[in-house]
């Protein structure tokens, strides 16, 4: 991406503005936290986003800085306290890290009185500026709240993935929500490249169940691991048991263990970017189509916290494809959202 059309997207999505501050993050390798090519690119890449707003800041009349941290480790893991004070005290955070800070950064734009609006582009890579960033936003707009709109019509989804596993969420009292790349005003959220649209399963926690019963979400989600299958068995909304006999699966059977929370299945995502591509990256990865989250919700509108926020894809090209996704709709019909694991795009225009 040329300099120019670099700022002609940074005006589109992020809008800076006169006197205001602008924060980029940058996490950064230490103690058994291993640097990697691809990370030390991104770092790279975050400094010449840094530059090139700060020549747009020159101009404009805001301010940059960048602040470096310690890498948490753990995708959507809490971020160190004094991080948190600077994105408070900023208008506008980019956030261009190895491990997720979304859980951290959505309640501070959330929070009543916030200044704050934020992307976050965790494990975001240079070539795809010359893919998902390139998408027609516009469009991707269109695409983002159709599919809000069909989530939150529907009470449940139903997938059938390539290894012929089933799966059926429950979709019952949650509110769909929907990014498509515009962070332009305070108390906005995106993760960049945008285009997508979720639904938090209904959790059935100890406040909802005596009214709404245990949820339905229950089924086999498949996760493809170095390419072994390792099958997670769900009743209830939670990951209940693990089946695989590699040494991924003993990894796994410990790790929800170690925290219960870890267990709820946090996100129905399906992602509408149509210049994303699946590389194997989940930042672009999961705007290409279908993608379902285990552990952490509440910072999508779900009510379970926890330690980590798990995305696994499963469209078209990835190691386990979703075949088909249909939602149940409230009135007893059903939409066939994804056919042959890709979006059918006919149905948003």
């Amino acid at each position: 991406m040329r300099p120019g059309e670099r700022i002609k997207l940074f005006k589109a999505v992020f809008a800076p503005k006169p006197d205001e501050k602008i924060l980029f993050l940058v996490d950064i390798p230490h103690d058994d936290i291993r640097d990697s090519a691809a990370w030390k690119d991104r770092r790279e890449m975050a400094q010449e986003w840094y530059s090139t707003f700060r020549e747009m800041g020159a101009e404009r009349g805001f301010s940059v800085v960048i602040l470096e941290y310690d890498a948490t480790g753990q995708p959507s893991a809490p971020i160190p306290q004094e991080v948190v004070d600077a994105v408070r005290k900023s208008n506008l955070v980019i956030a261009m890290t190895e491990f997720s800070a979304t859980s951290s950064l959505v309640p501070i734009c959330l929070a009543k009185e916030s200044i704050t609006r934020c992307a976050s582009m965790p494990a975001v890579e240079r070539r795809m500026e010359e893919t998902a960033f390139r998408a027609n936003y516009i469009e991707v707009q269109v695409y983002a709240t159709a599919i809000e709109r069909m989530l939150n019509n529907a009470i449940a989804a139903e997938v059938v993935f390539s290894t012929g596993d089933t799966f059926h969420i429950d979709l019952r009292n949650r509110v769909a929500k929907s990014e498509s790349g515009d962070c332009s005003r305070k108390g906005q959220f995106i993760n960049f490249p945008s285009g997508e649209g979720w639904k938090v399963p209904y959790e059935a926690t100890s406040e909802e169940i005596y009214k709404f019963g245990e949820s339905k979400t229950e089924g086999i989600l498949p996760v493809s691991y170095d390419e072994e299958i390792v099958k997670y068995i769900i009743k209830n909304n939670r990951i209940v048991e693990v089946i695989g006999t590699s040494r991924k699966a003993e990894e796994m059977l410990i790790f929800f263990a170690e925290n219960d929370t870890r267990r709820n299945i946090a996100e129905l995502g399906i992602g509408c970017n149509p210049k994303a591509v699946i590389t194997g990256n989940i930042l672009e990865d999961e705007k290409v189509g279908l993608h379902i989250a285990y552990g952490m919700s509440s910072h999508l509108g779900g009510k379970v916290k926890s330690d980590v926020h798990q995305d696994i894809c499963y469209s078209k090209g990835c190691p386990v494809e979703g075949t088909t996704l249909t939602l149940v709709n409230s009135d007893g019909s059903k939409t066939e959202l994804i056919r042959d694991a890709m979006m059918r795009y006919d149905l948003l225009k």
